[in-house]
């Protein structure tokens, strides 16, 4: 085996290992999103549990990049590629944490009817899922324009958590005894809406692949 054929196999390896990180991610947070939606405590439970194979898959990522780098000495776009790889790999890590977050959150409602229909929240999730594929497709495409639109999405997650939190202040004002689902709720629409920061982190990590330059796609 060539000297080239070895490494590019690496860096395909590499690429599929992210993939299947960005999946299981994306699926972490859409059935963490319906745990909330039916009151599922078994379901967020199992999330929960299911954590951990998110840090095995960044750890198994971690490894191959710096067997690479070690045997291999990349430069220039070669080695961008692996440094993307980590802060990806870094930043679903997050996601995924976020997302056992959000069943932690179920637990604390301890299956309680719910003050409010939730409507906002799985929007939210909908688009911070849709974000988790896009920016996965975006660095295995290496398209930039796909990056950018990561900062976009996350204008729509953030107007969607500012107006959550309103709803949620007035029905505490309302009704003291709506306070403490209040909050609960209140702090599953910050984890969505720090899951997608983590998204447009990785679309800055894509920039940074093909450009050599890391932009700030919230500027």
């Amino acid at each position: 085996m060539t000297f080239r054929k070895e490494f590019d196999q690496g860096l395909e390896q590499l690429n599929q290992w992210l993939v299947e990180m960005g999946e299981f991610v994306e699926q972490s947070v859409e059935k963490a999103i319906n745990s909330l939606k039916d009151n599922d405590q078994e379901q967020a439970k199992k999330i929960i549990a299911d954590d951990v194979k998110v840090n095995e898959m960044e750890e198994r990522i971690l490894e191959l990049g710096l067997k690479l780098i070690a045997t291999q000495q990349p430069v220039a776009k070669d080695l961008r590629r692996i440094i993307a790889a980590f802060r990806i790999a870094n930043d679903l890590e997050r996601m995924g944490d976020l997302s056992r977050d959000i069943a932690n959150a179920v637990l604390r409602l301890q299956g309680e009817p719910l003050i409010k229909p939730i409507i906002d929240l799985p929007r939210m999730g909908e688009i911070a899922r849709n974000m988790t594929y896009e920016a996965i497709q975006a660095y295995v495409d290496e398209n930039v324009d796909l990056a950018y639109k990561m900062a976009k999405d996350d204008d729509q997650v953030d107007a969607l958590y500012s107006q959550i939190s309103r709803e949620l202040v007035l029905l505490m004002m309302e009704n003291p005894r709506n306070i403490a689902q209040a909050q609960v709720l209140s702090f599953v629409g910050r984890y969505i809406e720090r899951y997608g920061d983590h998204a447009t982190n990785i679309g800055e990590s894509v920039v940074y692949l093909v450009t050599g330059k890391r932009p700030d796609l919230n500027a």
